[in-house]
């Protein structure tokens, strides 16, 4: 046994402790111990040790000391006031939009009969547009259910083995991809000219692209039209929805009828409600509409009978028959005969006022509003809402560049470039909503039409913050920081918005900013995807 001085060395302690020693030195180890204070005080230091050493293999990693979180000269309130700034500037602008423009729309909407829902809904979720989807969402909502299961696994695999996590995300993607498939079950039609007899019934949705279509027989479903003229003279239990040159409903509809066109004339009997985007609407002396009237067109004659609201939107309008509910109309001029009944109260915001017959039989006098023309930017109120909406558009930057600073710097950088920015910001701006707006025609790609319309009406908001912060770095120099940039973006914006708001011109800068930006992060993202070219390689001579 190796000794100093008449006692142990830490490596025979050491040895002794794992016992690797052999027995007899090991009997001398433990006697000279006992004997010997000093090295047993030794014995139990290294023990001690020994044992700390085992259990900090055996334990997961430690987390970061609190010392090494801290930021010598920063504090963690210094950013709190933006955070609240943000705060206050994001509950403004929500309540300022509700105000301004969604509480408006939903009361005219409810006097028009509508219940609140707005036009998009009647349009899409109430027709034929719908039919089939509701089954898809199901197996939407379900995979999402199971994406938010299988991210918060993969938040708690601390506590779980990572086969398990992985066998329960393969579990639920079988379970997801063994969901039956949604039937979706309609009659198409594609044809020169398409004619459904007088005796024919279908018993479903019915799609028809023609050159001329006619309705005589039945259609137990919604009837969904691409033609340049159609004439309904049969029954459809459902709602009609068309897109044609002229659109004549001579039968029964027992549902609505959503028409885009040149013009459309009920002659027959309209269920529930009629809306109409075009040149010119009529409701003949025989035609009824059990429902409501929500035009947007330059002509409407309403001779018949109506047994709810209209709300109208037109250059010239002609009522002569029975409404039994209110009206609300803007538009240039207003013409009531003498066989016109309304049963609810009129409200006419026009440039003259509405000629109303004396035999006209009203429920109240006529409330005219009258059209004109004035400059609101000598209204304080004007300036209100330009504060309104400058913090807006520096609430949405400043979330955008948070979000994705890399991208917003390559954006703003991609700006510098006027000429290939401004070209394909009016390709862009013109290309993406025709597109989308030709997609939302199919119903396979309606909802790509309808998202690609969301992005293309956000990016107008996002270039001008790009145009901004471009403004910005004019001003105050470049920067590839973070907070210094977003500081550039709220000086260019304030900018930006100022020149807005000068007179004439101001929708100048307001649309060309809007597309120059458009055209800038159009050209980040080409060249983030566009792939690199790579060089050959030099050959020996």
């Amino acid at each position: 046994m190796t000794q100093l001085e008449g006692h142990l060395d830490e490596m025979t302690c050491l040895l002794y402790l794992e016992g690797q020693l052999d027995p007899a030195r090991a009997r001398q180890v433990s006697g000279h111990s006992e004997e010997c204070a000093a090295c047993r005080t030794l014995l139990r230091v290294l023990e001690r040790e020994a044992r700390l050493l085992k259990r900090s293999l055996v334990e997961e990693e430690e987390s970061l000391p609190a010392r090494l979180l801290a930021v010598p000269g920063h504090h963690g309130r210094s950013m709190q006031w933006i955070w609240g700034a943000a705060f206050g500037l994001a509950a403004t602008g929500a309540y300022a939009l509700y105000s301004g423009y969604i509480e408006p729309w939903l009361s005219q909407l409810d006097q028009a009969g509508f219940g609140g829902t707005n036009l998009l809904g009647l349009l899409v979720f109430q027709g034929a547009f719908w039919k089939g989807w509701q089954s898809m969402f199901s197996l939407f909502e379900m995979l999402a259910v199971l994406i938010v299961a299988g991210t918060g696994l993969l938040f708690v695999r601390r506590w779980m083995r990572r086969s398990s996590t992985l066998a329960l995300l393969l579990a639920g993607l079988c379970a997801a991809a063994a969901f039956p498939a949604p039937a979706g079950a309609a009659e198409i039609r594609h044809e020169q000219a398409y004619t459904l007899g007088k005796d024919q019934v279908i018993k479903n949705d019915l799609y028809v692209s023609a050159g001329r279509a006619r309705i005589d027989g039945t259609v137990d479903g919604d009837v969904f039209v691409f033609c340049q003229a159609v004439d309904i003279n049969g029954h459809v239990t459902g709602d009609v929805i068309a897109f044609a040159q002229s659109v004549r409903v001579n039968g029964q509809v027992d549902g609505n009828v959503r028409s885009f066109n040149n013009n459309v004339t009920i002659t027959g009997t309209v269920g529930k409600n009629m809306m109409a985007f075009g040149q010119s609407a009529t409701v003949d002396a025989n035609g009824k509409v059990g429902g409501s009237i929500t035009s947007f067109g330059e002509t409407l004659s309403v001779d018949g009978t109506v047994g709810r609201d209209l709300l109208l939107f037109f250059a010239h309008g002609n009522l002569g028959g029975k409404i039994g509910g209110g009206i609300r109309a803007k538009g240039d001029s207003l013409v009531i005969t003498s066989t016109a009944v309304i049963d609810g109260p009129v409200h006419f915001e026009g440039h003259k006022q509405a000629e109303v017959s004396p035999s006209a039989k009203l429920a109240s006098p006529v409330e005219f509003k009258q059209l004109k023309k004035k400059e609101s930017y000598r209204e304080s109120s004007y300036y209100i809402w330009q504060v309104i909406w400058a913090a807006a558009y520096i609430l949405f930057g400043m979330v955008l560049f948070a979000l994705m600073p890399k991208f917003s710097e390559d954006a703003v950088r991609s700006a510098e470039h006027y000429g290939a920015s401004a070209g394909l910001g009016v390709l862009a701006g013109f290309g993406a909503p025709i597109a989308a707006c030709i997609a939302c025609v199919t119903v396979v790609g309606l909802f790509i039409g309808l998202a690609t319309l969301s992005v293309w009406y956000g990016s107008l908001y996002f270039g001008q913050v790009i145009v901004g912060a471009l403004v910005g770095q004019w001003l105050m120099g470049r920067t590839s920081e973070l907070w210094p940039l977003i500081g550039r973006m709220v000086v260019g914006v304030v900018i930006v918005r100022l020149l807005t708001m000068v007179p004439h011109v101001g929708w100048v800068f307001k649309y060309g900013t809007a597309f120059w930006g458009i055209g800038a992060i159009s050209l980040a993202l080409y060249r983030r995807f566009a792939p690199t070219p790579t060089l050959p390689a030099a050959t020996a001579a």
